[in-house]
This record gives structure tokens, C-alpha cells and sequence, in this order.
């Protein structure tokens, strides 16, 4: 039987200016759709998963675009609810170089954002599923959202459904000391955490020492403690932490570090050619979820899940479009980027 995960969050209209034109430069912008948990949707549905997403669209043609756009690529969209005033926005200019990419938020009363538990059937969402994932960012739209999220995690837990949150803070929508508390309390439902060294630190005070972001400089010793000082605090099973080395807006390292408690796993580093990497993190969680539902062990759990993120560095928009042989055959060593004939 094909496994059941869940996702819950927004999906937005996200606006980008044709190639790397600056917002200024621009004369029309690139239409497409996505969010963090509905990235990670699509990525599980190409995988052969019956992934389900939940959220809350207008009940008008932008809602139903967006909606339509996540069953083009398989995505189960049976428990999503129709109603509230609008869809989210966000405008995207990539940046290159040395010019980093910058995101404008318009989502302010957004229909998921003023969404209420019970306009959800939470026993239903959950009745034969194996996994629901979501992401800090969701809670961090409105308190309505928080209790919505929270709601979720515990009905997720009520039917024995593994849980995994993506703590993605994001400084545009709340403050460190409001993402402390709430993402404390939603911690008692989370089974496996993934994050970045912004996230553990925004959100829990947790530094990685040795370590600077700004400068592209890793310590994995640094690193290691903070995936054993989120275990020792929330008692997760698992944390796996994303490491980006920015060299600059178009050349990255990427790997991977997971701890399951006693062991440290690290993957391979990949220096990427950045095409877009909005969606990077969320289809690591892809990666991720996909190969601990099928019982790969833990080192090559990370390792898929980061030729996974790496592949979706070269794809434009939000959605990680590749599937688990592709994924394979990266982390088997073929990272020529021949013309395969």
C-alpha cells in the first residue's frame, strides 16, 4: 500500500521578474505557485507517495489556479477548505553573483491565516497516514494559524502518525522571542527536526559555535552540538541540519548532518550553480521524509535527501521535479551533468 503523508501550510502566487531583472527593471513577472509544506507535498507525490496537502484557498479563480497547480503534479488536495478573502502573495528577484535574491511579502489576511481549527476534519486528514509535516512558518502567520498548526500536531499524535517540523524562521513574520514560545509548546508533538544554524539560533538560542553564516564559514564540530542540544532540550528522535556554504548568490555548498541520538551522519558536500533556490530546504525535507518512510538507513537518508536539495537548486520555481532514480543515480557519483542520451 502506497503511504499517506500529510502536509499543512500556505501556498502563495509567487511573482518573479524575468530572469535576474531587479524589481525596478521589471516590466511583467513570472506566474507560478508554492509554499514550504506544499514544496515538500510535490516532491513526495513524485516519489510515488499519496501525499496530501491542507490549507485554506479563496474560493475565487486565483484559489482555484493554485489548487489546480498542485494536482498537475500529483499532489492529493481532498481536505483542502474553500473560503476567506485571498491568496497569499510573494515577489521574487534572483539575484546573482555577489547581489543576493530578495523576497517581498504580500500575504496579510490570507485565507489560511484567518482559517479556524474546526473547519478542518482532523480525524479524517489523519485515518491511515504515516507521516505529517509541517514548518514554522505557518504559526508564524497569525495566532489563528498557530492554533490551527498546534491542532494538527495533535491530532497527528492522537492517530500514532510520525511527525516532522521544518523550523524555517523567517524574520519578516515574527520576532525570536514570539517564535520561542510558540515553537517550544509545538515542539512536544515533533518527532524529527530539520533546520539551519539561523533557525535553531532565531528560534532557541541554540548557536552553532565556530560557525558564521555571513562568511560561508562551517564548523562541523559546531554543528554536531546544536543537533545534540535540540535532542537533549525537546527529546526529538532524529534533527537533521541543512549546511549552506554561501560563496555567493549563484555558488553554494550544500550538505547535510543527521543525528539520531547517539550517532552523527554527514553527507557528501556539492558546490551547486544556483538556478533558483527558493524551495532548497523544503525538498531536503522531501528527500528526507521519503527515504526514512522506506527504511534506508540513516547515511543514505541524508545523503538522498541532500542530492535531492542539490538537484532542486538547478530547477526554477518552488517545486523539486525529479524523481527518486534521478535523485539515485546523484547520489551513486553522477554528477558530470552529461547529456544523457
Amino acid at each position: 500500500m502506497t503511504k499517506k503523508v500529510v502536509t499543512l501550510g500556505e501556498i502563495m502566487l509567487r511573482l518573479s521578474t524575468p530572469g535576474y531583472q531587479r524589481f525596478i527593471q521589471a516590466q511583467s513577472f513570472d506566474v507560478t505557485y508554492g509554499g514550504g509544506e506544499a514544496n515538500v507535498a510535490v516532491s513526495l507525490a513524485n516519489y510515488g507517495l499519496d501525499a496530501y496537502f491542507v490549507t485554506k484557498l479563496p474560493d475565487n479563480p486565483i484559489g482555484l489556479a493554485a489548487l489546480n497547480h498542485l494536482r498537475r503534479y500529483g499532489v492529493k488536495t481532498d481536505y483542502i477548505v474553500r473560503g476567506g478573502d485571498r491568496l497569499g502573495i510573494y515577489f521574487l528577484e534572483t539575484g546573482a553573483s555577489q547581489r543576493p535574491s530578495k523576497v517581498v511579502y504580500d500575504r496579510a489576511g490570507s485565507a489560511i491565516s484567518s482559517a479556524k481549527p474546526e473547519e478542518f476534519d482532523w480525524d479524517k486528514i489523519f485515518d491511515g497516514a504515516a507521516w505529517f509535516h509541517f514548518t514554522g512558518i505557518t504559526p508564524a502567520l497569525s495566532d489563528e494559524a498557530t492554533e490551527v498548526t498546534k491542532a494538527a500536531a495533535k491530532a497527528a499524535k492522537k492517530h500514532g502518525v510520525k511527525v516532522s517540523c521544518d523550523l524555517n524562521y523567517r524574520k519578516k513574520l515574527w520576532s525570536p522571542e514570539k517564535a520561542n514560545k510558540v515553537m517550544t509548546e509545538l515542539m512536544e508533538y515533533v518527532d524529527i527536526a530539520i533546520g539551519n544554524e539561523e533557525d535553531a539560533e532565531k528560534a532557541f538560542g541554540i548557536k552553532a559555535a565556530e560557525s558564521d553564516i555571513t562568511t560561508g564559514q562551517l564548523s562541523e564540530e559546531g554543528y554536531k552540538q546544536v543537533a545534540k542540544q535540540l535532542v537533549e532540550k525537546f527529546g526529538f528522535e532524529k534533527v537533521a541540519i541543512t549546511l549552506r556554504e554561501s560563496y555567493s548568490a549563484s555558488d553554494n555548498g550544500w550538505s547535510a548532518l543527521l543525528y539520531d541520538g547517539s550517532e552523527y551522519y554527514r553527507s557528501r558536500k556539492y558546490n551547486v550553480r544556483i538556478v533558483d533556490r527558493v524551495g532548497g530546504g523544503d525538498s531536503f525535507a522531501g528527500g528526507l521524509i521519503y527515504s526514512l518512510l522506506n527504511g534506508y538507513d540513516y547515511q543514505r537518508a541524508v545523503e538522498f535527501a541532500v542530492a535531492a536539495s542539490c538537484l532542486k537548486h538547478t530547477i526554477p520555481g518552488d517545486f523539486n521535479m525529479v524523481t527518486v532514480d534521478e535523485v539515485n543515480t546523484l547520489v551513486e557519483g553522477d554528477a558530470s551533468g552529461r547529456v544523457q542520451r
